[in-house]
C-alpha cells in the first residue's frame, strides 16, 4: 500500500511540473531562430525577447490560453493539498471524489488551452506585429508537454476517483 502511495504522488508532482514548465518555458511553437510562448516571442540569435500584448490581433486567444493552463495548474496544485488531507481525513472505505473532481478540471483546462492553440497557431503567427517571421515554424516541446500533462492529469483523475483508502 505504501509503494502505491508513493507512486500516485510521484505522478501527481510529476503532472504538476510537466503544468509548470509548459505554462512557463518559452517553446510553443519554435523555428530555426525564434522560439514563442503564450506569453513572448525571442529571437534565439540576438536573445531578444518582446512580449504578447493587446497589440496582436489574436491577442484574446492567447489570453484564453494563458488563463486556462494557469488555472491548470493552479487546480493541480490545490487537488495535491486536498489529497494529502483527505489522507488523514477520510474514513476508512472512502474515495478521493473531490480530490478526482478538481484533478479532472485540471484536466479540462489543460485540454482547452492546448486545443485553443491548437485551433488558433495558424492566426497566431501570421500576425504583422512580429518584428521576424514566425510563420514557418513547427510545434515546440512546451506544446507538446502540455498534451502530455492532459493524458497525466487524466490518468490521475480517474485514479483517484477509484482509489479508495486503506489502513
Amino acid at each position: 500500500m505504501l509503494i502505491l502511495l508513493a507512486f500516485i504522488i510521484v505522478f501527481h508532482i510529476t503532472s504538476a511540473a510537466l503544468l509548470f514548465i509548459s505554462t512557463i518555458d518559452n517553446a510553443w511553437w519554435v523555428g530555426d531562430n525564434f522560439s514563442t510562448d503564450v506569453w513572448r516571442m525571442c529571437a534565439t540569435n540576438t536573445s531578444t525577447c518582446t512580449a504578447i500584448t493587446d497589440q496582436f490581433r489574436e491577442y484574446q486567444s492567447i489570453q484564453a490560453v494563458q488563463a486556462t493552463m494557469i488555472l491548470s495548474t493552479i487546480f493541480c496544485c490545490v487537488a495535491f493539498l486536498i489529497f494529502i488531507l483527505q489522507l488523514f481525513r477520510l474514513k476508512q472505505g472512502e474515495r478521493f471524489v473531490l480530490t478526482s473532481i478538481i484533478q479532472l478540471l485540471s484536466c479540462l483546462c489543460v485540454m482547452i488551452a492546448a486545443s485553443i492553440y491548437t485551433d488558433r497557431h495558424e492566426e497566431l503567427h501570421k500576425s504583422n506585429e512580429y518584428s521576424f517571421e514566425v510563420s514557418e515554424g513547427r510545434y515546440g516541446y512546451s506544446f507538446v508537454l502540455a498534451w502530455i500533462a492532459f493524458a497525466f492529469t487524466l490518468i490521475s483523475g480517474v485514479m483517484y476517483l477509484i482509489l479508495r483508502k486503506r489502513k
